[in-house]
């Protein structure tokens, strides 16, 4: 992390920061296997700031920093003064004037978290920010990885669906390929930005050939609130082209390992037998996420 303290995103970090905050969220997950607790937060608190609806990336941050021993703020748009037209920068900034540590905060907005660290003294940590990056997800998708892979140098994984609308792809992107593996996108011409592959990327819109020889496959949620119209012809259309069913997981490599940030559309990007199925890690991510925000608020004192 900058000597700023904030975390807003994996595209301007470099491989030895990645490894170290892994390396101190594997501490951090040995600890809570242990039931042994360090607190080295106490008496500080970590405000969260979600202007979305979050289920994991909100729970697990609150759970990070209460394991770190610090008070939670919970704060959410409804009953705020965002209501009666209060912009982002005033609110954050009397949040800040609270005394937190730190603010997690998730927005529609690209930029939104950036835009914020410009104008608070606190640590600003993004929770999520419009299509731009979602980078705590990188991290813990690295982490899950690492433990199921023993490594990612040369590993190739396939990440499949909305890459045009997901920050999760983007961060993931910049983060796996830092950590030396390879990575395939593939989805509907209409849900591929153009242009992504100068950022290292072989792109695909043949789900066969990305699931060939691949040690991972990361679905994509299709983000039908992030698009103005309908860019493929139905739901049922999608899941025979791009969707990850019995049969397809069946052709993957001895060992490939199936994910997906949450929330899954079942039956779509994803058949339920497979999402609950032997391959699958996803609830393992789920897990990864607590010691991987701990190790980012932890990084914010």
């Amino acid at each position: 992390m900058s000597s700023q303290r904030h975390f807003l995103g994996i595209e301007g970090m470099v491989r030895a920061d990645l490894e170290a905050l892994l390396s101190r969220a594997r501490e951090h997950k040995r600890s809570i296997e242990a039931g042994f607790r360090k607190t080295p937060l106490a008496g500080r608190v970590v405000a969260n700031l979600f202007f979305e609806d979050s289920t994991r990336t909100r729970s697990s941050f609150e759970i990070a920093a209460k394991m770190l021993g610090a008070e939670v703020l919970n704060w959410s748009t409804r009953g705020s003064s965002v209501s009666k037209g209060e912009t982002l920068l005033d609110t954050v900034r009397n949040i800040e004037a609270m005394g937190p540590l730190a603010i997690v905060i998730r927005h529609t907005s690209s930029g939104a978290p950036a835009l914020c660290a410009r104008h608070v003294r606190c640590a600003v940590v993004n929770a999520g920010d419009g299509m731009h990056e979602h980078p705590s997800q990188a991290l813990l998708d690295a982490l899950t990885l690492m433990e199921k892979l023993g490594g990612l140098d040369g590993r190739k994984v396939a990440i499949v669906g909305d890459v045009l609308h997901s920050r999760v792809a983007r961060s993931n992107l910049h983060c796996l390929i830092k950590l030396g593996a390879q990575v395939v996108l593939c989805g509907p011409p209409t849900l591929m930005p153009s242009g992504i592959e100068a950022l290292g990327a072989r792109v695909t819109y043949d789900l066969t050939a990305a699931l060939e020889g691949a040690d991972a496959v990361m679905l994509l949620r299709i983000q039908l609130e992030r698009q103005g119209e309908s860019m493929f012809p139905s739901a049922r259309e999608y899941a025979r082209s791009y969707g990850l069913d019995a049969a397809r997981a069946a052709r993957l490599e001895e060992g490939a390992v199936v994910m997906h940030p949450g929330p899954i559309n079942r039956g779509v990007e994803l058949a339920p037998d497979v999402a609950d199925g032997p391959k699958s890690v996803i609830l393992y991510q789920v897990t990864n996420g607590v010691a991987v925000r701990m190790a980012i608020l932890e990084a914010c004192a």
